[in-house]
């Protein structure tokens, strides 16, 4: 949807095919954290994608609200980490990058959070980190998708694309052959499958299935987006309180856990005990477009001349999609990209 957005401004006619639902997969299920939950372990390719894409969300926001009426609900709540046990190695990359952060004593993690049960060991704050509301930019990004004229075609899922002397000359969807000038796979988890079945080298992309909980909490139980133990609490703007999230290989099976759902409510109310007199409002799970260290392949397939990928986000698909998108469009209209390219270059990703 950000691709068709980036190439819909530079007066392309587009049509984007959807299997199901526009970002019902991994888009609508995720978390909003406009950033690697370590970032530090992040792969420079991918801090690249993500301090463009966070200095770009304000601006997408406000855009979005003014074109649809729908607030995606950016908001710079700041990432808390409550036992960061690679402090040194945190501080080090935040220098390095001129990223804001604060360490802070046990006594200053009770004040500014005071609901919270965490030990409280090394804590650090980003404060400059932000969300989305994942269901409500997606809304936002459809509406606004419609208004630049972009079709919208819903339950197309692409089976084929059909390839002859090294160019695509169309794809089977619903049994029909779609043509058009260039083509751009961003297919999330079913990616690599895509490629698969239309005689391509297989992509290194695989699904990983991740579940999540919302708490109907009150406004002001929890301030900041809290990490513990690779799990997140995430505070909405209205107050409610999403817990997260597992990393599942069960291939294409989104089905929610028992086990998931103990796991993820024991974690919640240990770290924050108020969560215990809350309803849990929603158990769901996505499927990550996973890849083995997280760069996204993006850029032209190095054998076919109209064909091109976006896709392999896994976690971060959010925190880099403003980039990705730019980045993306730029190869497909010849223009200067906004980071090198090389590193995501499906020549590089195979």
């Amino acid at each position: 949807m950000m691709c068709a957005r980036e190439l819909a401004d530079s007066g392309k006619r587009i049509v984007l095919l959807e299997r199901q639902a526009l970002g019902r997969e991994s888009s609508w299920a995720g978390g909003g954290i406009l950033s690697p939950l370590a970032p530090w372990r992040a792969a420079e390719p991918i801090t690249a994608l993500c301090r463009w894409s966070q200095s770009a969300y304000p601006r997408l926001a406000e855009e979005l609200m003014e074109s649809t009426g729908i607030d995606p609900e950016w908001l710079p709540s700041g990432l808390l980490f409550s036992d960061c046990l690679e402090i040194d190695r945190a501080k080090a990359w935040a220098d390095t990058h001129a990223i804001q952060y604060e360490s802070l004593a046990s006594i200053d993690l009770g004040r500014i959070e005071p609901n919270l049960c965490a030990a409280g060991i090394n804590p650090l704050l980003l404060p400059g980190i932000a969300q989305v509301r994942n269901p409500r930019l997606l809304h936002a990004l459809r509406l606004d998708l419609t208004r630049r004229g972009v079709g919208l075609l819903e339950q197309h899922p692409v089976d084929e694309i059909k390839i002859e002397r090294g160019r695509v000359v169309g794809v089977v969807a619903c049994n029909q052959l779609l043509t058009a000038q260039d083509y751009v796979v961003t297919a999330g988890a079913w990616s690599g499958l895509l490629a698969l079945n239309s005689g391509l080298p297989e992509l290194p992309i695989m699904p990983v299935k991740g579940e999540m909980l919302i708490f109907d909490s009150p406004p002001g139980l929890l301030k900041h987006m809290v990490l513990s133990g690779g799990r997140y609490l995430i505070p909405r703007k209205d107050g409610k309180i999403l817990a997260g999230s597992t990393v599942e290989n069960a291939q294409f099976n989104k089905g929610i856990t028992a086990s998931a759902f103990e796991a993820l409510s024991a974690f919640a109310t240990s770290l924050l005990p108020a969560l215990g007199q809350c309803l849990i409002e929603k158990h769901w799970a996505g499927l990550r477009p996973g890849s083995a260290d997280g760069i996204p392949t993006i850029g032209p397939h190095p054998d076919v001349a109209n064909l091109f990928f976006n896709c392999g986000h896994f976690r971060n698909g959010f925190g880099m999609a403003p980039a990705s998108a730019r980045l993306l469009a730029s190869q497909v209209l010849q223009q200067s990209p906004i980071v090198p390219p090389e590193p995501y270059l499906p020549a590089a990703r195979g």
